[in-house]
């Protein structure tokens, strides 16, 4: 296709912000994958395994390969959840809380090159475009048979 359409302009882009996430992971031996999911567990009180999936748009397969390997590098344990028998708690380890702050920083240094280099009022632009987009898709009508 010759066209620069909006689906090219925003997975080449991500697939370039998902590079130098792992590159920089890397130098870690850890991965993007591995630093999303140490973000969006809850460092004091542990996150319900159930619930990480879904808040991370993650297929429960690829979920639970990348938590094995994590709890294998001991970045997480699991642990009963005390309100729920049937669910897992997945908490960080000291090493884990490390490697999580290492993941925060390094999205805050992206985020704040950004802020430095491109104007409030373009970035503001752009988050309310990217809501419109969301809105779009969530609709679920584009693709709605006739």
């Amino acid at each position: 296709m010759k066209e620069l359409t909006v689906d090219y302009l925003l997975r080449s882009t991500w697939m370039a912000i998902a590079k130098m996430y792992n590159e920089e992971a890397g130098k870690k031996g850890s991965s993007m994958a591995t630093g999303f999911i140490l973000l969006n567990i809850d460092p004091e009180n542990g996150t319900p395994s159930t619930a990480l999936g879904p808040k991370m748009g993650m297929e429960a397969t690829s979920l639970s390969r990348t938590l094995k390997t994590m709890e294998a590098k001991n970045l997480i344990t699991r642990k009963k959840n005390p309100n729920d028998g049937r669910s897992v708690l997945i908490c960080l380890t000291n090493f884990g809380l490390e490697m999580r702050d290492f993941s925060k920083d390094v999205v805050f240094k992206f985020d704040d090159a950004v802020k430095e280099n491109i104007s409030k009022i373009k970035l503001d632009i752009f988050v309310d475009v990217l809501h419109s987009i969301n809105d779009i898709v969530a609709n679920k009508s584009i693709y709605k048979s006739k």
